[in-house]
C-alpha cells in the first residue's frame, strides 16, 4: 500500500508541475498590499496530498504568497497537533490581532481565500 501511495503521490506532483495554473498578475502596489496581508497566513500541508495540491493551485491562481510548512516534519507536525488540535492537512493558520484561527478542509480554505483576496 505504501508503494502505491508513493507512486500516486509522485504522479500528482508531476501533473501539478506540468499543468500548473497561470499566476495572477496585479499592479505592483496592489501585490505588495496583498503580500503584506498574507504574512499572517500559514498553510500546513503534505507535498503530495491531492487536497493540499488543490489549495496550492488555488493560491497560485490568485497570486498569493502564503508560507507553506510540511506537516510531516517534527516541529510543524507537533505545532499543528498542539495548537490546531488535530493532525489533518491542509490546514490554514490565520493570525488576526491576538487571535489564531485554524481552518481545515480544502474547500473551506479555498472559499476563504477567494472571499478575502478576490
Amino acid at each position: 500500500m505504501f508503494i502505491i501511495r508513493w507512486i500516486l503521490g509522485r504522479i500528482i506532483l508531476l501533473l501539478n508541475v506540468v499543468f500548473a495554473p497561470k499566476k495572477r498578475h496585479r499592479p505592483l502596489a496592489e501585490q505588495q498590499k496583498i503580500d503584506a496581508q498574507t504574512q499572517s497566513l500559514t498553510l500546513y500541508q503534505y507535498p503530495a496530498c491531492p487536497f493540499c495540491v488543490k489549495v496550492r493551485r488555488a493560491m497560485r491562481r490568485q497570486g498569493l504568497n502564503i508560507q507553506t510548512l510540511d506537516a510531516k516534519k517534527s516541529p510543524h507536525k507537533d505545532e499543528l497537533m498542539a495548537q490546531g488540535g488535530k493532525q489533518q492537512v491542509p490546514c490554514l493558520r490565520i493570525e488576526a490581532s491576538d487571535e489564531v484561527q485554524w481552518l481545515y478542509e480544502s474547500k473551506d480554505i479555498i472559499r476563504y481565500l477567494d472571499q478575502r483576496f478576490a
